[in-house]
C-alpha cells in the first residue's frame, strides 16, 4: 500500500465549502484504496450528491484531469456541477441512466456507492456497473450498516441484503478451489480480492491467470538423494 498523507481526513476537518457528511474512520479507507490513483487522472462515479461537498472533496484529492462524476434523483444536485464534476440526474439502479454515463465515460476506475442504501439498490448498482469499470479499478460501498436495518430491506442474515449478496461474492471469488461446486465466473477472472470494514465493502479488480503453487525447498549437493 502506498503511504498517504491524510489528504482526505484534513479536508474533511477544514471544509472550506460544501455540506460533507462522513463516518471519520471512513478517510483511512478511502486513502488505502484510493491514493494509487492520485494525480493520474481517474475517472470517478460517486453515486449519491446530496450537498455535493463529497465531490468537490474528491476532486482536489485526485487532481488535474480528474473527472468526478456524481449519480442523484434530485435534480436540485446539478447546481453543484463544476470544473470537472458532472452530474447526472436518475436512480442508481436505473439501466439507461448507468448506459448514458458509461457511454460517455467508458473508462471508469472508480465507483463509490453513497447512495440510498437500500438493499435492491445496491445490488443493482452493482450488477449494473462492476463489469464494466477499469480493468484495475475498485467498486466500493459504504454505509453498509444499512444491511441489518429492516427499513432499508436489510436485516441480520437477510437474504437480498448487500452483506450477504457479498459474502456469496466471496464463495465466488473462491470458486476455483470449490471443485466444480461454484462456477468460475468473470467475477472470479477479475477480481483480486474484497475488503471488508465497519460499514464499507471494497471491491478490488485485476485480471486473475491460471492459478500456481510451486514448491521450494534448499539447494542440496546430490539432487538425485531429494
Amino acid at each position: 500500500m502506498e503511504m498517504t498523507d491524510g489528504f482526505l481526513h484534513k479536508y474533511f476537518l477544514n471544509n472550506p465549502d460544501k455540506r460533507l457528511h462522513k463516518w471519520i474512520h471512513y478517510f483511512d479507507i478511502y486513502e488505502r484504496h484510493f491514493t494509487r490513483f492520485r494525480n493520474k487522472a481517474p475517472v470517478m462515479i460517486e453515486i449519491g450528491v446530496f450537498g455535493g461537498g463529497s465531490l468537490a472533496m474528491w476532486k482536489e484529492f485526485f487532481g488535474a484531469g480528474s473527472r468526478i462524476i456524481g449519480v442523484d434523483i434530485n435534480p436540485q444536485c446539478k447546481a453543484h456541477e463544476a470544473e470537472g464534476i458532472e452530474i447526472f440526474i436518475g436512480s442508481q439502479d436505473d439501466p439507461a441512466l448507468i448506459d448514458q454515463i458509461f457511454r460517455k465515460y467508458p473508462e471508469v476506475d472508480i465507483v463509490l456507492d453513497d447512495g440510498s442504501h437500500v438493499m435492491n439498490h445496491m445490488i443493482s448498482s452493482f450488477e449494473l456497473m462492476y463489469d464494466r469499470l477499469h480493468k484495475n479499478g475498485i467498486y466500493m460501498v459504504e454505509d453498509t450498516h444499512t444491511c441489518y436495518w429492516p427499513e432499508y430491506q436489510g436485516g441480520v442474515g437477510r437474504p437480498g441484503s448487500f452483506i450477504e449478496f457479498a459474502k456469496n461474492k466471496i464463495d465466488e471469488l473462491n470458486a476455483v478451489h470449490s471443485r466444480g461446486k461454484i462456477p468460475i465466473s468473470t467475477f472470479t477472472k477479475s477480481t483480486d480480492y474484497i475488503a471488508c470494514y465497519d460499514s464499507i465493502v471494497a471491491f478490488e479488480r485485476r485480471p486473475q491467470g491460471q492459478r500456481q503453487a510451486p514448491i521450494t525447498c534448499a539447494m542440496v549437493e546430490n539432487p538425485a538423494t531429494m
